[in-house]
């Protein structure tokens, strides 16, 4: 429920920054140009011409993310949220199963499954609930 839509969005941004490839590399090679002209004018050393080519360039970058909104921070956005929600889910299932053999949480565990997992406490014999969890996040990650 959480990372689908983040997935989705992370696609997106993704498919943003590879549109604007061939637009950054024509913008470069014309601003090489204007720098290596510029360059001659003032004469400027390449190590100085390679300064404001650099600067310039990251300049425009910028300000191409900026117009079609996808800086490549944004993409990450799904990794900083799985991360956390692995941790505490992770967390939070061994402190369930590690519980004290006769506790209060075990003994909710042992009587508290459905269908034809009665005992959660026992592992599951039949596969179903892994390979099902495997299948959504194959789906996840595809979609």
């Amino acid at each position: 429920a959480v990372t689908l839509p983040l997935a989705a969005h992370q696609s997106r941004l993704l498919a943003k920054l590879e549109n604007l490839q061939p637009e950054i590399k024509t913008l470069a090679e014309r601003l090489r140009y204007e720098v290596s002209v510029r360059g001659k004018q003032l004469g400027w050393s390449e190590k100085v011409a390679r300064f404001h080519f650099k600067k310039n360039l990251r300049r425009i970058i910028t300000e191409l993310y900026i117009r079609d909104n996808c800086h490549p921070f944004k993409a990450t956005l799904l990794v900083w949220v799985q991360i956390p929600m692995w941790v505490c889910v992770s967390l939070a299932l061994r402190n369930c199963s590690v519980g004290a053999a006769g506790s209060e949480v075990q003994e909710q565990f042992s009587v508290g499954g459905a269908l034809w997992f009665t005992d959660l406490t026992a592992p599951d014999s039949t596969w179903i609930l892994p390979v099902s969890l495997g299948l959504v996040n194959l789906l996840i990650v595809e979609v």
